[in-house]
């Protein structure tokens, strides 16, 4: 027995002494600033940055690979931190972006074909004869984007719609991608005119369904000084379209549109943007986020 007991502890020694060497040997050296930016990423793993995550992504950026402005979630402080570790410039800061709701069809201004008792998803809500508002092209209401949101930048409000915070909001796409109607895009803080309604159809039956419907009367159009709104064809139908590259901002439109479907965002300050960084919060609760049950 002893014998055996001995054995076996001079051949674990052997093996931890090959093993040790080895290590050595065929160790893979790492760049000791993946490391140092790995500590300054998010950490949320949003995929933001079309890597698969935030140390994915410091490999890439350590590498030449990846641009450090790709991170939406860093935001410029973030940028001048990879620059110190970097040496480099961290260059023009590029405007940040948040996701803004092109509806406002809420519980009073939408009506509905049916009451809808289903599963609480946007998808599986619009598998049933394409969902239970009137209006094909609005907000479903069952906060798909809200659960998917891994900053908890978005809040179901009063009227049943997404209430995008631009504090909390990092422009990561992540509700734009998960909603079903494409109502979420993601738009420059700097922008503040916002047609809130993508429905196509001719203006009577747009507003007969939602007093918020852009009704094609072209006002904003023929009213504003920078031509930088038109009433824009679609694959069928047509809808009001700001340019940003124009848009300055004057508020015009939206003083005339009859059905306030246009509305001014009211200017953040970049500096709070600045100060805060990522949320503290950025982090996405374990789960697949698809549903409250597991979170609950």
């Amino acid at each position: 027995m002893l014998v055996a007991v001995i054995s076996l502890a001079v051949m674990g020694g052997i093996f931890g002494i090959v093993l040790g060497i080895a290590g050595k040997k065929f160790a893979v050296e790492v760049d000791p600033r993946v490391e140092e930016l790995i500590s300054l990423m998010p950490g949320a793993n949003c995929g933001a940055c079309g890597k698969a995550g935030c140390a994915a992504f410091a490999e890439a950026v350590v590498a030449g690979e990846a641009n450090p402005k790709l991170c939406t979630p860093g935001g410029a402080s973030l940028y001048e931190k990879i620059a110190a570790v970097m040496g480099t410039d961290a260059g023009s800061y590029e405007e940040r972006k948040t996701a803004r709701l092109l509806c406002q069809g809420g519980f009073e201004q939408a009506k509905m074909l049916y009451e809808y008792q289903g599963v609480h998803d946007c998808h599986l809500a619009l598998a049933n004869f394409k969902g239970p508002k009137a209006c094909n092209f609005g907000c479903i209401r069952m906060g798909n984007c809200f659960r998917v949101c891994p900053f908890g930048a978005i809040e179901m409000g009063a009227d049943g719609l997404p209430v995008v915070d631009p504090y909390k909001c990092t422009g990561c796409n992540k509700c734009v991608v998960e909603c079903p109607q494409q109502i979420l895009e993601l738009v420059g803080v700097s922008h503040l005119v916002t047609v809130r309604c993508l429905n196509l159809e001719k203006g009577k039956t747009a507003r007969d369904i939602c007093t918020t419907a852009c009704i094609k009367c072209k006002l904003c159009e023929k009213n504003c000084p920078e031509d930088a709104v038109h009433v824009e064809p679609r694959s069928f139908g047509s809808v009001a379209v700001v340019d940003y590259s124009l848009c300055t901002n004057c508020g015009i439109c939206a003083a005339k549109c009859p059905t306030k479907a246009i509305q001014i965002t009211e200017q953040i300050d970049e500096n709070v943007v600045r100060e805060m960084g990522t949320p503290e919060d950025a982090s996405p609760e374990p789960g697949c986020g698809s549903c409250s049950v597991c979170a609950g």
